[in-house]
């Protein structure tokens, strides 16, 4: 009776099982591993930032490029009311786009 007793799990051999499996799914080690370098986690957020940061850019332009391009549509179907407000917007945003930096 006590030889079936221990080969049966407990249910903290078990916990500890699933801990394991848990620990090893998220790549806790090279988490650990990456907090004892701490240069190298600063470096790979700076980088991580520096992309983030890009990409903000280049969606931003093209999102206000196309906003732009649908507002230039909408002038040429001289809508009454919309329209002239529309080609106000559309006349700054050129007029800044055509002025001289220094």
């Amino acid at each position: 009776m006590a030889e079936a007793q221990s080969r049966e799990p407990s249910p903290i051999a078990d916990d500890v099982k699933r801990l394991a499996g848990y620990l090893e799914r998220v790549n806790f080690a090279a988490y650990a591993d990456l907090l004892q370098r701490p240069w190298r986690l600063a470096w790979l957020n700076w980088l991580g930032g520096v992309f983030r940061g890009l990409g903000i850019g280049i969606g931003f332009t093209i999102v206000a490029g196309v906003v732009l391009m649908v507002l230039d549509a909408l002038t040429m179907l001289n809508l009454p009311v919309v329209g002239k407000y529309i080609a106000e917007l559309v006349r700054i945003v050129q007029a800044e786009l055509h002025q001289p930096t220094y």
